[in-house]
C-alpha cells in the first residue's frame, strides 16, 4: 500500500485574526515604556539643581603655647669657660760655684713646702774652705803692711818737721810717703774684697730656696758634678696659681680685669676632683693681648691666692688641673632676659598679640646664652613672648597661652591634677 501523506489544513480566520492582535499589543506596550521614559528624563532635566547643606565643619581649636612676659632689667650674661692651672712662679734652682753635690736635705723632698732660706743641698765645700783661708791670710798680711806704711809715715812726718823747710806739694807728698801709704790701703781693700767673695762662694754651697715654694723635682742626684749654673732642684710658688682660660672675644666686654686701685671680676672654679658642693674664688688679674691659636679665642688670667689651701680648709688646686670658671659679669641696664627657647632663626621672636595672634618681630640680641638670652631693641615691656615649638607657624595664626597652675580657680586646679 502506498504510504500516507499528512494532511496540511487551512488556518482558520478567527486564529489569524489572533495572531494579529498580539503582534499590536506588545508594539503599543513598548511605544507607552519608550514614553514614559522619555517623559521621567524630561522631568529630571527640567529641575534645577539642588545643594545639599551640610553642618558647618568645627574649626581646629587653636594651639596651647607658653609664653612669658617681657620685662627690662639689669642683666648680666652667664659667662662659663674651663682653663688649665698654671704656676704664677717657678724657677729651676741651679748651684752658682762648681763642686760635686754631697746630698739633699730632708727638706728637698718633691711636693715638700718649704719656707724661703731653707737648705735643700749641699756641694762639696772643701775647697772653697781652703780659698777662705787663703784669703783671710793674705788679707791679715795686708793689714800688716799697712800698720808698717802708717808707722813709716809718721817717721818721715817727724823728720820733715825737724828738717826746718817748706817744700812744694808735690815733694812734700814723696816725704811724707803718701803714694805708699794709699797703695798699702788699695792692697787691704783689694784683699778684703776677696776674702768676702770666698766666704760668699762657701755659703753658695748649700743651696737654699729663695721664697716660699713647693720642692717639685730634683733634677739631679747625689754625688753628680756640677759647674756653675747647673740646675739641681725645680720649685714653685704656692702663694698664688693662675688660671688660663680661652673665651668669645665677645665676653671680653662683660669682664674688668685687675688694675690698681680696683678689683677684677670674681671667679668661683669648680673641677670633677673636688668634693661636691666645693669651690673656689678667683679674680680676673689680665686679659692677654694675644688670641688662642686653634679657636682664635681671647685668653684671660686668673689669679687664685693660696692655690693649695694651706692657710685655709679649702680644696688645693694642682698644677695642670683642668677647673671650670664661672665668671661674675658687669651687668647692664634696661635689658630683656628671656628662656634660649624664645630666640627663633634670623634672631627673631614669636609674639602673641591681643587678639591671640602669632606676630613675628626682629630683635637686637646683645647676648646668647645655653639657657638664656639677653635682648636689646625690638621688643616692649609686658608684650608676650611665645616659648614653646611650633612645628608649622605662620603670621596670624590663633594661639593661646597657656594657663598656669596659680591662675587656675581651686576647681579647675584639681580637675586638671585628676
Amino acid at each position: 500500500m502506498p504510504a500516507s501523506t499528512p494532511l496540511t489544513l487551512p488556518s482558520s480566520p478567527r486564529r489569524a485574526r489572533r495572531q494579529r492582535g498580539r503582534i499590536g499589543f506588545g508594539t503599543l506596550l513598548a511605544l507607552l515604556l519608550m514614553a514614559g521614559a522619555a517623559a521621567v528624563a524630561w522631568w529630571l532635566l527640567a529641575q534645577p539643581p539642588r545643594i545639599e547643606r551640610r553642618a558647618p565643619a568645627e574649626l581646629s581649636p587653636p594651639l596651647v603655647v607658653d609664653v612669658v612676659e617681657a620685662q627690662r632689667q639689669a642683666a648680666a650674661p652667664e659667662l662659663h669657660g674651663f682653663g688649665r692651672v698654671v704656676a704664677e712662679r717657678e724657677a729651676n734652682l741651679a748651684s752658682r760655684v762648681a763642686g760635686e753635690l754631697i746630698a739633699f736635705t730632708p727638706e728637698a723632698m718633691p711636693g715638700r713646702v718649704v719656707a724661703a732660706g731653707t737648705p735643700l743641698a749641699r756641694l762639696d765645700d772643701s775647697d772653697l774652705r781652703l780659698n777662705l783661708r787663703e784669703a783671710e791670710a793674705a788679707l791679715a798680711q795686708a793689714e800688716a803692711a799697712l800698720a808698717m806704711e802708717r808707722g813709716e809715715q809718721q817717721r818721715a812726718e817727724t823728720e820733715y818737721r825737724s828738717f826746718g823747710r817748706e817744700l812744694p806739694a808735690e815733694r812734700r807728698s814723696l816725704v811724707l810717703r803718701e803714694p805708699q801709704l794709699r797703695n798699702a790701703e788699695a792692697e787691704v781693700a783689694r784683699i778684703r774684697a776677696a776674702r768676702d767673695r770666698a766666704r760668699l762662694e762657701l755659703e753658695r754651697a748649700t743651696l737654699v730656696a729663695p721664697w716660699r715654694g713647693m720642692v717639685q723635682a730634683r733634677l739631679l742626684g747625689a754625688g753628680s758634678a756640677v759647674a756653675g749654673g747647673t740646675e739641681i732642684l725645680h720649685l714653685v710658688d704656692v702663694s698664688r696659681f693662675w688660671i688660663r682660660v680661652s673665651l668669645s672675644g665677645e665676653t671680653l666686654a662683660w669682664l674688668d680685669a685687675a688694675e690698681e686701685g680696683r678689683a677684677g671680676s670674681a671667679v668661683t672654679l669648680t673641677t670633677r676632683t673636688w668634693p661636691d658642693g666645693q669651690t673656689r674664688s678667683g679674680e680676673v688679674i689680665a686679659k692677654l693681648p694675644v688670641l688662642e691659636e686653634e679657636g682664635l679665642q681671647a685668653q684671660l688670667l686668673v689669679a687664685v691666692e693660696d692655690p693649695l689651701g694651706l692657710e685655709n680648709d679649702l680644696p688645693a688646686l694642682r698644677l695642670g688641673d683642668v677647673v671650670r670658671l664661672t665668671f661674675a659679669a658687669r651687668p647692664r641696664e634696661g635689658l630683656f632676659v628671656l628662656p634660649a627657647a624664645a630666640l627663633r632663626p634670623g634672631d627673631e621672636l614669636w609674639l602673641l598679640d591681643d587678639e591671640e595672634r602669632l606676630r613675628r618681630r626682629p630683635v637686637e640680641v646683645v647676648h646668647q646664652g645655653e639657657t638664656r638670652v639677653l635682648l636689646g631693641a625690638g621688643l616692649e615691656e609686658g608684650e608676650r613672648v611665645v616659648t614653646s615649638p611650633l612645628g608649622q607657624s605662620r603670621e596670624g595664626m590663633r594661639l593661646r597661652p597657656r594657663i598656669a597652675d596659680s591662675e587656675r580657680p581651686a576647681g579647675e586646679r584639681q580637675e586638671a591634677r585628676s
